[in-house]
């Protein structure tokens, strides 16, 4: 019989996993309608304000995501002395990455939106998500 108990996910896979999905999250759905928002007559008149509440809920959502990748990291750190080395670091590096390319996004939200934006308290500009 396979003893489970040892093949759930490494924490630095964890991380480095949560941080590939939210930056491709945020790559590919909430920059292109920040994009289309920033530049004037892209958007008909009549559709901005549709495309600002779709673009606070698909900030929401980048929250909620950014919410796992910050427990995914928590749980990194708590498992520091085990693992990989290398790997650690690698996921360390690429969620500092992702901080700041969400830092980045949640500014251009917070401009179009309205939302004060707080880059020291990464992915929470709309309501505190």
């Amino acid at each position: 019989m396979v003893d489970d108990s040892d093949t759930a996910d490494p924490p630095d896979i964890c991380l480095l996993l949560r941080a590939h999905g939210e930056q491709r999250w945020l790559v590919s759905k909430v920059v292109p309608i920040v994009r289309q928002l920033e530049q004037p007559g892209l958007v008909p008149e009549d559709q901005v304000g549709a495309a600002l509440a779709y673009l606070e809920v698909l900030w929401l959502d980048a929250c909620n995501r950014a919410g796992e990748t910050d427990a995914a990291h928590a749980a990194l750190e708590r498992r520091d002395s085990e693992g990989d080395r290398v790997l650690h670091e690698k996921a360390r590096r690429y969620y500092a990455a992702v901080r700041r390319l969400r830092s980045a996004v949640g500014r251009r939200v917070g401009a179009l939106t309205g939302a004060p934006s707080d880059a020291g308290s990464p992915a929470r500009t709309l309501a505190d998500c």
